[in-house]
């Protein structure tokens, strides 16, 4: 859009002198804008600053029986006005009750848009109860800050028991060796150190930083109980081995020292007595009658049917006994 120039411009006082030709008759001086506006042009040296500040009024305090008198700006607070009294009264500005008027003023609040003016008074009064929430909100934050302490101490001590226990793994998956006097010394260090949070009572984030320590030294006291049950392992498999071992030696030292058995009179005795037990059994069992061996005295049956023999045949010859017994008397 296209703007037009402004026609109805200003006569400059004596339009011939090339010295006025830029001052109107009012005497004011114009200048063009870059986006072809005429204005008038500002002189720097013309303009004030700023308003200058109003000037400070003096109020004055009775605290008990004494009066303080303040020097302050009207267009102050009542809570810097408090700030202000904390050094000639003692009394914390968050514990202190300005009244004016017969009314509390809020800390927030301006002094002239309370009516306060110059001269005028005011009374202040100590707040038990602001002064113990004050109390109360220190020590709530000297607690925090002792158990955020405590807390880092025991960290520190964690950090460094948590390095031996990383030693402790390394050296373990080297295949080496560790005392269990110093796995339990350490485990022992380790839940002191627990004892001393499960003791720290503490909200929001000290309590969050509790928790992830108890959570650390649970990790590390549970690592070294399975690095202590693998070392058990490990001894009872050495000594398993140690004891086998001389049972193997001696094994083998009777393997190499026999020798190969070619015959019957190679054998030692008591496997050839072994053997003749083992022949004799089906023999007495099968072929014989069962004899036992008792004082009773037994009477004896044969258990085939005597056969009517022939004259000539038992004239002849006698027929042999088909067993042979043995009588006991």
């Amino acid at each position: 859009m296209m703007r037009n120039k402004p026609t109805n411009l200003p006569t400059a006082v004596g339009g011939g002198r090339g010295s006025g030709g830029g001052r109107e008759s009012g005497g004011h001086d114009w200048e063009m804008r870059p986006g072809g506006m005429l204005v008038q042009k500002r002189n720097p040296d013309l303009d004030p600053v700023g308003a200058p500040p109003p000037p400070l009024i003096r109020v004055r305090i009775k605290y008990g029986a004494v009066y303080h008198e303040i020097s302050i700006s009207p267009q102050a607070s009542f809570g810097e006005l408090k700030k202000m009294l904390t050094g000639p009264t003692g009394i914390h500005h968050q514990d202190q009750k300005l009244m004016y008027k017969d009314k509390e003023r809020d800390s927030k609040a301006f002094l002239d848009v309370s009516g306060v003016k110059d001269k005028s008074k005011m009374v202040l009064i100590e707040d038990p109860i602001s002064q113990e929430k004050r109390f109360l909100e220190m020590r709530k934050i000297a607690k925090t800050e002792k158990a955020s302490k405590a807390i880092s101490d025991i960290s520190l001590e964690v950090d460094r028991l948590g390095g031996r226990v990383s030693a402790f793994e390394m050296v373990i998956k080297k295949g080496g060796k560790i005392p269990e006097k110093d796995l339990v010394t350490v485990i022992e260090l380790l839940m002191n150190e627990l004892i001393k949070l499960d003791a720290i009572v503490a909200e929001g984030d000290v309590k969050l930083q509790r928790k992830m320590q108890v959570k650390r030294v649970q990790n590390y006291v549970e690592t070294l109980d399975v690095l202590k049950v693998k070392m058990a392992n490990g001894q009872q498999k050495h000594l398993g081995a140690q004891r086998l071992a001389p049972i193997q030696e001696h094994n083998n030292e009777e393997r190499q020292g026999q020798k190969p058995i070619q015959s019957l009179m190679d054998m030692p005795v008591q496997y050839k007595e072994k053997k003749q037990e083992i022949e004799e059994e089906p023999r007495n069992s099968g072929s014989g009658p069962f004899v036992l061996e008792s004082s009773t005295k037994w009477e004896t049956f044969d258990h085939h049917p005597a056969t009517p023999l022939s004259s000539a045949t038992a004239n002849n010859q006698a027929i042999p006994p088909r067993f042979n017994w043995e009588f006991f008397d």
